[in-house]
């Protein structure tokens, strides 16, 4: 029993030691980490330092809640960001306008003996009528805190218009006949060099997958064309030219991310062919890109 009272007194006398050891220091400040909160104990009388009046001086807590600095600490961008090689993949059609039953069109459009040709003749099969994109590079530049950015590139655009109906393209000279063959593939191909330019709204410019939206235009210049058929009677067939078609593209393109999700489209503004044929071509799909 006496070593019990004799143990407790020690522990006593060294806890005032320590106690008469701390009081002497000036300006004590004290941090406790609870969780995601700091508690800060400040000595706020600095000119005090005696033993007698530790516990008459004032205490001062400060409490810092950091919750969420971590978790919202804002990315670092770059004036100039960069997304490389981005691949697009979609369905492509077009909207005809052309005046059918004029001499013009008639002219270019050769029925033979049938009657004269009409939207039918030209129509394309939808899914199987695809735009697949190549662009080597994309750029953002900023222009208002990341939100509004300025969007350009260079890529290659491919378009494969797949006929429903039996059709020719002469080459020399440039016309469309009905074919008495039937084809089990019958196609337009038209690549273009093609520079977009977009403005770029990100309402979430600290998050890498977001809400983002662009729209703009683009400029591409035709860079090769061909058909391609094939049948039993004449196998495969492909031939190139540039079948009178306009040697520009310009459209209207647009972009919506949501997430990872990337879609986008595109609307020409001047006609596929340079002739009594008009056709809009238009192209939706999905883009495979960082941002």
């Amino acid at each position: 029993m006496n070593r019990i009272i004799l143990g407790m007194v020690a522990l006593l006398l060294t806890l005032q030691g320590f106690a008469q050891s701390d009081s002497t220091k000036k300006d004590e400040t004290d941090t406790i980490h609870v969780g995601n909160f700091i508690i800060i104990q400040k000595n706020k009388d600095r000119n005090n330092s005696n033993d007698s009046n530790y516990n008459n001086q004032d205490h001062h807590y400060s409490f810092d809640l950091n919750l969420f600095r971590n978790r919202n600490r804002v990315r670092n961008h770059s004036l100039i960001s960069t997304n490389w090689f981005i691949f697009d993949l979609g369905f492509a059609n077009w909207n005809d306008q052309t005046a059918y039953g004029t001499p013009a069109v008639n002219s270019f459009l050769h029925a033979g003996t049938g009657a004269p040709f009409t939207k039918e003749d030209l129509k394309l099969i939808a899914t199987k009528s695809t735009n697949i994109n190549v662009w080597f590079f994309m750029q953002k530049l900023n222009i208002t805190h990341h939100v509004l950015n300025l969007k350009y590139g260079l890529g290659l655009e491919m378009y494969n218009f797949r006929y429903e109906n039996n059709i020719t393209y002469n080459k020399n000279p440039v016309y469309i006949f009905r074919d008495s063959v039937n084809f089990s593939k019958d196609k337009l191909y038209a690549g273009y060099l093609t520079v977009p330019l977009m403005l770029n709204i990100n309402t979430t410019p600290d998050k890498k997958r977001g809400f983002s939206f662009s729209a703009g235009i683009s400029a591409g210049y035709l860079t090769g064309s061909h058909t391609k058929q094939k049948s039993r009677e004449r196998g495969k067939q492909k031939v190139g030219g540039d079948f009178d078609l306009n040697p520009w593209n310009l459209a209207y393109v647009a972009e919506l991310g949501i997430g990872p999700i990337r879609l986008y489209g595109s609307y020409s503004i001047n006609a596929l062919q340079q002739d009594a044929v008009v056709q809009y071509p238009y192209a939706v799909g999905i883009r495979f890109s960082n941002w």
